[in-house]
């Protein structure tokens, strides 16, 4: 993005763009119930709850730190249209996120856009731990 300075010269902004980011990101809706009853409740996904802890410090005590991650990665990482069910567009952003633990895993993300919705508000469906690469990342 190229923009403006003051003394009137052109200043190339450092700011990633990703064409294929999720449709209306900025209004995205992540619900808490995903993580506090379920991917990160150790009773009921107790592999997922050990990926999100072991691999980034994320547990029931800190899911909106979490939640907080989720929403300030989801316009740096592109979405993958995986189809439409009979309920809504599906779509997958995997994003490597940092922890609270300082350290760093790719995360799938996993979106849908309900056909009854008109406002075209994506929602979390799922989320969880993967090896899964980037889009672009180096084969290791």
């Amino acid at each position: 993005m190229l923009t403006n300075n003051i003394s009137g010269g052109i200043v190339l902004s450092i700011v990633k763009t990703i064409s294929n980011i999720l449709p209306n990101a900025d209004k995205a809706i992540i619900p808490a119930d995903k993580f506090t009853k379920y991917s990160l409740n150790p009773d009921k996904a107790p592999d997922k709850a050990s990926a999100f802890r072991l691999a980034l410090g994320y547990s029931i005590d800190n899911y909106n730190k979490l939640i907080e991650n989720i929403y300030r990665n989801i316009p740096i990482f592109e979405a993958t249209y995986k189809g439409n069910n009979k309920f809504g567009d599906l779509f997958e952003v995997i994003m490597n996120l940092t922890g609270e633990n300082g350290k760093s895993a790719n995360v799938v993300t996993a979106w849908i856009i309900d056909n009854y919705d008109a406002d075209k508000i994506p929602r979390l469906t799922n989320a969880y731990i993967t090896n899964k690469k980037l889009k672009g990342e180096n084969q290791r």
